[in-house]
C-alpha cells in the first residue's frame, strides 16, 4: 500500500473512530478515551504497526483529545455548580504524581504493559456494565487524607497508562464513598483536564526520536487522528445523547460490554502471541 493511499485510509478509519466514539460516548455516558483507545488500537494494528507502538500512539493520541472536550464538560458542569472544587484541589498534586508515574511507564517502557493495564480494566468495566448492579455507597466520605491522596495517585496512575480522562474510575470511586451521581460526574470531568494536560506533553517528549511513528505525530500524538477525533466525538455525543432516550440502556450497555470483552481479547492475544 502507497503513502497516500495509507493516509487516507487511516484517516478514514480514525473519521469513524471519532463519529463512533462520540455516539457511544453520547449513549452510555462513557468517557470517550474508554472508545477511542481501543478503535485506534485496531487501526493502527491493521495498519501494521506493532502492537506495543499501536497501543502508545492510541493512548497519548486519546489524551490529547481529551485535553479540549474535557476542558469544554467540565466549564459546562462548573457553572451548574456540579463540581466539588474542594476534591480538585485535595487531588491536584496526588493526581498531577500518578499521571507523572504513568506516563513515565507508558512512554518508555515496554508498550505490551498499557495494553494488558487496557485489557484488565476493560473486561472489569465491561463486566460492570453488563452485570446488574444496585447502586450504593459504600461509604461517606474518604476514611482519610491518606486514603484520599492514594486514590488520586492511582485515578492519575491508571488513566495516563490507559489513555481516558478518569471519568471511568473515578466516578464509580467518588459514588462508592457517598458523592451524588451528578456531582461525582461533573467533578470527574475537571479530573480529566488534570491528567490529560501533563500525560499529553509527557507522551509528545517520550516519543520524540522513536522510529516508525505514524506519519505527522509529535512524539505519540499522531495530529491527523487528534483534528479528525475532536471535532467529530464533540459533534455526535449530543446525538448519542438524543438516541439514549429512545433505545433501552440495558442492551446498549450489554453490547458496549461485549465490545469491550472483544476488544480485551484481541488485546490480550497481542501481548501473548
Amino acid at each position: 500500500m502507497n503513502f497516500i493511499a495509507e493516509y487516507w485510509l487511516f484517516f478514514i478509519a480514525v473519521a469513524g473512530a471519532g463519529v463512533l466514539g462520540g455516539l457511544l460516548a453520547g449513549l452510555l455516558g462513557v468517557g470517550g478515551g474508554i472508545v477511542i483507545v481501543p478503535v485506534l488500537f485496531v487501526i493502527f494494528t491493521i495498519l501494521d504497526y506493532a502492537s506495543g507502538l499501536a497501543m502508545k500512539l492510541a493512548v497519548a493520541t486519546s489524551l490529547a483529545t481529551i485535553v479540549l472536550t474535557s476542558l469544554m464538560s467540565a466549564r459546562s458542569h462548573y457553572k451548574r455548580g456540579a463540581t466539588d472544587i474542594a476534591l480538585l484541589k485535595a487531588w491536584f498534586i496526588p493526581i498531577v504524581v500518578g499521571v507523572l508515574i504513568g506516563t513515565f511507564i507508558g512512554g518508555f517502557a515496554d508498550g505490551r504493559i498499557l495494553t494488558l493495564v487496557f485489557a484488565v480494566v476493560a473486561v472489569l468495566v465491561a463486566l460492570k456494565m453488563m452485570i446488574p448492579q444496585k447502586e450504593s455507597s459504600l461509604a461517606s466520605g474518604f476514611p482519610n487524607a491518606s486514603i484520599q491522596a492514594a486514590s488520586g495517585v492511582g485515578v492519575g496512575l491508571i488513566s495516563a497508562m490507559m489513555g481516558i480522562g478518569g471519568g471511568t474510575l473515578s466516578v464509580p470511586l467518588l459514588t462508592a464513598v457517598g458523592y451524588e451521581m451528578r456531582r461525582a460526574v461533573g467533578t470527574s470531568a475537571a479530573i480529566g483536564f488534570v491528567i490529560a494536560v501533563p500525560a499529553t506533553i509527557g507522551y509528545m517528549l517520550a516519543g520524540q526520536g522513536v522510529a516508525d511513528l505514524a506519519p505527522l505525530s509529535i512524539g505519540y500524538v499522531n495530529v491527523p487522528a487528534f483534528v479528525a477525533l475532536v471535532p467529530l466525538t464533540m459533534i455526535f455525543a449530543p446525538v448519542g445523547a438524543r438516541i439514549a432516550h429512545s433505545i433501552p440502556q440495558r442492551a446498549l450497555q450489554s453490547a458496549f460490554g461485549l465490545f469491550l470483552l472483544l476488544t480485551a481479547a484481541r488485546m490480550f492475544y497481542s501481548v501473548w502471541s
